[in-house]
C-alpha cells in the first residue's frame, strides 16, 4: 500500500476520532453537572485525601445516588514542569492515575482545574503554551471534567469603556484561548466536560459554546453569605435564552452546608439554582455535614426541576419591592414556581395560579414543605424573611 495513501488513511482516522469526540463533549451534560468541588471549604489547600474522603462521603451518604456524580480538584494541586513540559502534581496529590482510578471504581468522576495563563489564581502552574500537552496528559489520568479559570490571562485583557466589556483584541484573545483548551481536549481523545471560567465578562453566554464551553461562569465568585449569593443568583433574570442541554450558565458553586447561612436562606439558594437549571456542585466538607444541610442537597424534587429533561432555565415573571415570583417551565407540561422573600420580615405574598396557566386539577407540591396542597386559585403562603416557597406542579 502506497506511504502517501497510509498516510491519508491515518490523517481521515484522526479526523473522524476528533469529530467523535466533539460530539461526545458536546453531549456530555444533557442536565446540568452535579457533584462537589473542593474549593469553597479547601481553597488551594485541598489534598488527594480530602478528594478520597469526599469520595467516600457522597457513596455513603447517598449522595451519589441522587445525582452527585463529579468530584473536582480546584486549584492548588499543580506541582513543577518536568524538563520536556509535562504538568507534574504537587506532593499533596502523589499519583494522580491512582486518584482518578480510585474515584472511577466508586462509580463517581474526577475533575480537575487549570487556566489559560501562566498562573492559576493561587499562583500555581498554568496551561499557558502547554494546551495541547496537559490535554493529554489529563486524558491518560483519566479526567472528566475541567475547569479553565481565566486569571492571570487577564492580565494581557485590556478592559475598555466602563470596566465590564474587554477591548476587541483581548476580547478575541480571550475567545482563542478557551478555544485552544477545547481543541486540544478533543484532539486527547477523551470525553472531558469544558468548564469556563471568566466570571460573565464579554457576555460570555453569548459565545460560551462556540469555543466549546459545556458550561460557563455568568458572575464573580460566591461566598457564603446570604447578601452575595441573592446578589449573584437573582442576577441571572433574562439569561434564560442562553442555556439548554450541553451547555449551561453558571452561576457558581453551592455553599450549602458550609455555615454563613440559616436554612431558610440554603433552602433559597436550592432554590434559585434549581429553577436556574445551574450545575449543582456542593461546596462544603462532606465528612463533617448536618442531616438537614444533607436534607437540601438531596431533596429529590428540587433535584428533579434543575435535572428536567426539557432543558430550559427558569425566569423571574415579576418582583414588587423584595418579593419575587420566578417560574420554570419543565417537561410533560410540568411547572415549577418559586416565591421569594427577599425582605427582612416574614411576609405573605399572594399570587394568583390561573394567571400562570395552572388550571384546576394540577397537581401543586409544596417543595420543602413535603406536602401536596390542594388547588386553589388564589394562594398566600406566608414566607419567611430570605425565605422561599418552591412549588412543582403537574397538570
Amino acid at each position: 500500500m502506497p506511504r502517501l495513501f497510509v498516510k491519508r488513511l491515518a490523517i481521515l482516522a484522526s479526523v473522524l476520532l476528533c469529530a467523535h469526540v466533539g460530539i461526545a463533549q458536546s453531549s456530555l451534560v444533557p442536565t446540568p453537572p452535579m457533584g462537589w468541588n473542593s474549593w469553597n471549604h479547601f481553597f488551594q489547600h485541598v489534598t488527594d485525601a480530602d478528594v478520597r474522603a469526599a469520595a467516600d462521603a457522597m457513596v455513603a451518604n447517598g449522595m451519589r445516588d441522587a445525582g452527585y456524580v463529579y468530584v473536582n480538584i480546584d486549584d492548588g494541586w499543580q506541582g513543577t514542569r518536568r524538563p520536556d513540559g509535562t504538568i507534574q502534581s504537587n506532593d499533596r496529590f502523589p499519583d494522580m492515575k491512582t486518584l482518578a482510578d480510585y474515584v472511577h471504581t466508586r462509580g463517581l468522576k474526577l475533575g480537575i482545574y487549570s487556566s489559560p495563563g501562566l498562573k492559576t489564581c493561587a499562583k500555581f502552574e498554568g496551561s499557558y503554551g502547554h494546551e495541547m500537552q496537559d490535554a493529554k496528559t489529563y486524558a491518560a489520568w483519566g479526567i472528566d471534567y475541567l475547569k479553565y479559570d481565566l486569571c492571570s490571562f487577564g492580565d494581557k485583557l485590556t478592559v475598555a469603556g466602563n470596566g465590564d466589556q474587554a477591548a476587541p483584541a483581548a476580547f478575541a484573545a480571550q475567545q482563542e484561548a478557551y478555544r485552544k483548551m477545547h481543541d486540544a481536549l478533543v484532539a486527547a481523545g477523551r470525553p472531558i466536560v469544558f468548564s469556563l471560567c471568566q466570571y460573565g465578562m464579554s457576555n460570555v453566554w453569548e459565545w460560551g459554546p462556540e469555543v466549546g464551553g459545556n458550561l460557563w461562569r455568568t458572575t464573580g465568585d460566591i461566598s457564603d453569605k446570604y447578601d452575595r449569593m441573592a446578589l449573584i443568583g437573582f442576577s441571572q433574570a433574562g439569561l434564560s435564552r442562553y442555556a439548554g442541554p450541553g451547555h449551561w450558565n453558571d452561576p457558581d458553586m453551592l455553599e450549602v452546608g458550609n455555615g454563613g447561612m440559616t436554612l431558610d436562606e440554603y433552602r433559597t439558594h436550592m432554590s434559585l439554582w434549581a429553577i436556574l437549571a445551574a450545575p449543582l456542585l456542593a461546596g462544603n466538607d462532606l465528612r463533617h455535614m448536618k442531616p438537614e444541610h444533607l436534607a437540601i442537597l438531596e431533596n429529590k424534587d428540587a433535584i428533579a426541576i434543575d435535572q428536567d429533561s426539557l432543558g430550559k432555565q427558569g425566569d423571574r415573571v415579576s418582583a414588587l419591592g423584595p418579593y419575587e415570583l420566578w417560574t420554570k417551565p419543565m417537561s410533560h407540561g410540568r411547572t415549577a414556581i418559586a416565591l421569594f422573600n427577599r425582605g427582612e420580615l416574614a411576609h405573605t405574598m399572594r399570587v394568583n395560579l390561573r394567571e400562570l396557566g395552572i388550571s384546576p386539577g394540577a397537581h401543586i407540591r409544596n417543595v420543602w414543605a413535603n406536602a401536596d396542597l390542594p388547588f386553589s386559585d388564589i394562594i398566600n403562603p406566608i414566607i419567611p424573611k430570605h425565605g422561599v416557597v418552591l412549588l412543582l406542579v403537574t397538570r
